[in-house]
């Protein structure tokens, strides 16, 4: 019991969000320097963004973003600080943000995903789509669809059988005259499977095709995925997968492996060896240990501990999101969907052969990682980099496992710079890059306002000319 929850923590992402309805937003423009291609991409075409103004003057420098701050001093040699915009809850009054929306999609019978939208307005503008990590859902990038949807077409889904994605039957229901009070708490606990669930598995593979057939019938047009964690890990699959739909993979803390058993199509014969897989109903010796498991994970005690583990600034406020997690595991389906979910198979490809294939087909990666992520540490990261020597490495310090949510300014940030960068086609520089630098690795104080005061974050970045190990951890891990 206590490994299959010590795997459960490892691999979740409890999110902590905090909203308003208006913006500080002192946006930035490229400077007039020289611009440079980010080495080894193809980026996709899109539109180019006309920049507008603020009112603000600061004793800052600002670099490669999407317009200037006026009677802003240029550069000085040597300056390392950049000051850049806040989210929309530290307003001035000169902005406001993004409305979300929430809606269900029907993909399979009693399947219905959540998702949530943004920006809807922003015709023409370049269609953004975030992955959760594992036990969140969409409202985990409420502060990207916010912000990010005031120049994007946004979405963030829940993949089923997590958040609000569970389905609306019960999958294996127990006989009338059997119902116990496990029974009515835990859905999928019965002896015989309903037509629709006999197959059913929440796998790798169900949540690549969920993502593909998303990005077919609702978005209906190649997407930027932005996954953070398990999130991160599906994003890669399906740009690997199915090249076509994406434009580009921000991976936020990947994980780099998912699911232990083997994969039935790669090895048929071995995977007969296993008596279950994830399928339902549960066994009865799986059952008992998912309601002891479940009733140490669920319980809001050990919630609020993980969400201690996700995030290095405890300050952050998560009463609001506490409250949805606590929600969703009271779903009768949620026991059961853990415990399908821990036993499903990997998935077709492994992390590192999604890596190989986006390459061959030119997607363009990008790679942010939170430096203090107590379980998808940096180096993982760097091996990503290491084996892609040209993608642009991020390292984000202080943030943890989930840092779009605990540092959303400077994820937002850079997610914009990266975006304009290929949608520019190489004409307007990656963020924070400046020409003499563009192969190199430096680091910059990234400056902003958060409730009511100047916060600082380092973020370490590793050009195309730093690919050997140790050059990566002297130069990006110190």
């Amino acid at each position: 019991m206590e490994s299959l929850l010590s795997l459960s923590r490892s691999s979740m992402c409890w999110p902590c969000s905090v909203t308003s309805s208006e913006r500080s937003n002192p946006t930035l423009l490229s400077s007039g320097r020289p611009v440079i291609r980010s080495a080894g991409l193809k980026p996709s075409k899109g539109r180019r963004f006309q920049p507008s103004r603020a009112s603000q003057s600061h004793n800052y420098h600002a670099v490669h973003g999407d317009v200037s701050l006026r009677g802003m001093p240029k550069k000085e040699e040597g300056a390392t600080k950049v000051l850049i915009p806040s989210l929309p809850e530290e307003a001035d009054g000169s902005a406001s943000s993004s409305p979300i929306s929430s809606f269900f999609w029907e993909w399979k019978p009693n399947i219905a995903v959540h998702y949530e939208t943004s920006g809807s307005h922003n015709a023409g503008a370049p269609a953004v789509l975030f992955l959760p990590g594992f036990g969140v859902g969409s409202f985990h990038f409420e502060k990207q669809l916010k912000d990010l949807g005031q120049d994007y077409r946004v979405w963030a889904l829940d993949f089923v059988g997590q958040g609000k994605s569970l389905p609306s039957q019960d999958p294996a229901p127990a006989l009338a005259h059997e119902q116990d009070d496990d029974a009515r708490l835990f859905w999928g606990f019965g002896e015989e499977p309903e037509p629709w669930a006999r197959e059913l598995v929440y796998s790798a593979d169900l949540w690549r095709d969920q993502v593909q057939h998303f990005v077919e019938q609702v978005i209906g047009e190649p997407v930027y995925l932005v996954g953070n964690s398990l999130g991160g890990y599906v994003a890669l699959y399906l740009a690997a997968s199915f090249p076509e739909l994406v434009k580009g993979v921000t991976l936020l803390n990947a994980t780099p492996f998912w699911g232990f058993l083997p994969n039935p199509i790669r090895s048929p014969r071995l995977f007969k060896l296993f008596p279950w897989t994830g399928t339902f109903p549960l066994p009865s010796g799986v059952r008992r240990l998912t309601e002891l498991v479940w009733q140490k994970i669920s319980d809001p005690k050990s919630i609020r501990d993980i969400l201690k583990q996700v995030y290095t600034d405890h300050s952050v406020k998560i009463d609001k999101v506490f409250s949805q997690i606590i929600e969703v595991t009271e779903h009768p389906a949620a026991a059961a969907a853990f415990a399908s979910i821990m036993f499903a198979p990997r998935g077709q490809l492994s992390f590192q052969e999604s890596l190989g294939r986006c390459a061959d087909s030119g997607i363009p990666i990008c790679l942010m990682y939170g430096r203090e992520d107590p379980w998808v540490r940096p180096i993982w990261g760097l091996k990503v980099k290491q084996q892609l020597p040209e993608v642009p490495y991020y390292e984000i310090t202080p943030a943890g496992h989930c840092p779009h949510d605990e540092v959303p300014e400077v994820v937002n940030y850079l997610l914009r710079g990266w975006i304009r960068n290929l949608d520019s086609q190489g004409s307007v520089s990656l963020p924070l890059v400046e020409p003499e630098y563009e192969g190199q690795g430096f680091s910059k104080q990234l400056e902003y306002i958060k409730d009511g005061s100047r916060k600082s974050i380092r973020v370490r970045f590793c050009g195309s000319e730093v690919s050997s190990f140790s050059t990566l951890l002297k130069v990006c891990w110190v």
